[in-house]
């Protein structure tokens, strides 16, 4: 069946001779196959299926991932629509196989060969990553109003960052205490109004060092992001706030916000300041804290985004408030 559906969707490639799976090593939210496939000419394909459909999802990501989230269509397309467009590095789709009826959401991917960049000890490849990302952002900087006839793409709006506030309160206010509460709300509703401002363009909605991955090539590192399924519209700056967030040290967060300046005004999309751009990275810091705190009841981020968010938000209040 994997066979017919795969030369069903790329029939450009000529017959397939041979195709081995087995399941991916790594552990996701979704189901992941690894693919080898040998095509008539003699090359190879090394090949990851990603099965999108709700009823693989992983049985802790089914439970605490909010249902609003949920789109199997959005990764799909984001894509075969967006990303296939400009030689940006991605990895290449091979194609997909969509059936709702049945649940059926298959992606076909390269499979990337590269390290993870939180398993990466030297400072060079996070300033790649953070001029990787510039160049998205001022790639589809002026195409955020048509981005989402191409796919269904999360849009950060007020409503948006609202209901992460709406789901901290409701999930978190007797443990936080009212002075904290109420400063917090306070804090994130001013910032809400500053983060509506911000421009607009593509952004991947979780850049954080595990969906990254760093590719050794003949020409130099490869920067790599995998994992496009919360693709969105929003300020650029939420990414590059995942890239730096955690246990940095405040020189090295600017250094990287550095790089990522750098490269927007290389790319001839000036934007912020960097003075207001650091203002700005500090309202996406908390707006990433938030949703952390706001993402399901009596729940912990995964290993690889565990920090404490709350002590974090509170940190952040608390500096906003002596500006």
């Amino acid at each position: 069946m994997l066979d017919d559906l795969f030369c069903r969707h790329n029939p450009r490639l000529g017959r397939i001779v041979r195709l081995e799976s087995a399941p991916y090593v790594d552990r996701t939210s979704f189901h992941l196959v690894e693919l080898e496939v040998e095509l008539e000419e003699g090359s190879v394909l090394r090949l990851l299926l990603k099965d999108l459909g709700r009823k693989n999802l992983h049985e802790t990501a089914r439970r605490v991932k909010p249902g609003f989230l949920y789109e199997p269509l959005r990764e799909i397309r984001t894509y075969q629509e967006i990303l296939a467009r400009d030689r940006l590095g991605t990895a290449h789709c091979y194609g997909a196989v969509v059936s709702p009826d049945e649940d059926l959401y298959w992606l076909f991917l390269e499979k990337v060969p590269g390290v993870r960049l939180s398993q990466m000890g030297d400072d060079s490849p996070w300033l790649q990553a953070a001029r990787w990302l510039a160049r998205l952002h001022a790639r589809f900087s002026r195409e955020s109003e048509t981005l989402n006839r191409s796919a269904p793409l999360l849009h950060y709006d007020a409503a948006y960052y609202r209901l992460w506030l709406e789901r901290v309160e409701r999930f978190r206010s007797a443990g936080l205490g009212r002075a904290v509460r109420e400063s917090l709300v306070e804090t994130y509703s001013r910032a809400i109004e500053r983060l509506t401002r911000l421009p607009s363009t593509l952004i991947h909605g979780e850049y954080y060092a595990s969906n990254i991955l760093v590719q050794e090539t003949r020409e130099g590192r490869r920067i790599r992001p995998v994992d496009w399924e919360m693709a969105a519209v929003g300020p650029g700056l939420v990414d590059l706030a995942a890239l730096s967030s955690g246990g940095w040290a405040e020189r090295e967060r600017t250094e990287v916000a550095a790089a990522y300046h750098d490269a927007l005004l290389s790319e001839g999309s000036p934007g912020l300041s960097f003075e207001d751009l650091l203002l700005a990275l500090d309202d996406c810091r908390l707006h990433l804290a938030i949703r952390w705190l706001g993402w399901a009841p009596d729940w912990s981020p995964p290993p690889e985004n565990a920090h404490d968010w709350l002590g974090e938000a509170i940190a952040l209040g608390e500096k906003m408030r002596m500006r």
